[in-house]
């Protein structure tokens, strides 16, 4: 039996290790353009894994699924749900609404994202970012959606202060392409892009990856298509009793980041903090208590 509340990929995850060498090779296959990959005929997938089409019924078994209908049903499910607009997502809650507080529903909803998300991130993908972004000598770019540029906005107000070279794009496309004039081979594009995924913003991440550029991606348990060309990906549960995703635990990664960074140059930083506030006094943008 799988568990419901895994993805599809999210339980390739965590079973890679327990897989064949053919197996793992079905498996990237499947990840690489995901979940689309895995929604053609089961010779289809075997044919563009080069396994055999027994192989992909045995390892569909081993990930827990009855069948090849069964896993695919799966991922068609997972589809439709990053496909879903406010609207839908809203009647689809609303047919099956506990008797609870709201507060209830949004506070169980939100320690059940962080317990499932932490579980399932990784240490050395968190620390590989925050050395990126510690990195000096590389310029770090921040760019997210409608609703997931704020939290870029947030991260990039921060990490201002922590270190020079850092740039907030704007959500509008347009302005994408001075950006990526200035990009340089290594430095950093942090994206954020979570579901009802921004075809812009895979173009901007293929781009920018065939240019040396490294990508942290924020993204949710569904994946964007960005992940295929991101060095770190953090797949955050979103799921909220809400018309809208839930961000708390993408901002706790965020924070998270935030002081992981700060603490590898704390000295440095605590010299621009201090630099700030000199010019904080002398323009008087914030006045002491009298």
């Amino acid at each position: 039996m799988t568990d419901g509340s895994r993805t599809v990929a999210e339980t390739i995850a965590a079973r890679y290790g327990e897989l064949t060498r053919s197996e793992k090779r079905l498996a990237d296959t499947i990840t690489e353009n995901y979940p689309v990959s895995g929604l053609g005929s089961i010779t289809t997938l075997a044919e563009n894994a080069d396994v055999s089409t027994p192989t992909v019924a045995r390892m569909v078994q081993k990930l827990g699924f009855k069948g090849y209908g069964e896993f695919q049903a799966r991922l068609h499910q997972e589809l439709e749900a990053t496909l879903s607009n406010p609207i839908a997502k809203h009647d689809r809650l609303a047919r099956n609404v506990p008797d609870t507080h709201i507060l209830n529903r949004f506070g169980e909803a939100a320690i059940d994202n962080m317990r499932r998300t932490l579980s399932q991130l990784d240490q050395e993908t968190f620390g590989g970012a925050a050395a990126l972004l510690s990195d000096l000598d590389r310029a770090v770019y921040f760019v997210g959606g409608r609703i997931t540029g704020a939290i870029a906005g947030y991260f990039y107000t921060h990490m201002q202060v922590i270190r020079p070279k850092t740039t907030l794009m704007s959500s509008n496309s347009g302005s994408w392409p001075q950006h990526m004039l200035n990009m340089a081979n290594g430095d950093v594009l942090v994206i954020f892009d979570i579901r009802r995924y921004e075809q812009d913003m895979a173009t901007l991440a293929r781009v920018a990856s065939e240019n040396g550029v490294e990508i942290i991606l924020f993204t949710d348990q569904w994946a964007s298509p960005v992940t295929k060309f991101a060095r770190h990906t953090f797949r955050v549960n979103i799921e909220a009793p809400s018309a809208w995703d839930s961000s708390v635990v993408t901002l706790f990664v965020v924070e998270a980041l935030i002081e992981a960074v700060q603490a590898k140059s704390w000295d440095k930083t605590r010299q621009r903090i201090s630099q700030l506030e000199g010019l904080f006094e002398q323009s008087r943008l914030f006045r002491r208590p009298g």
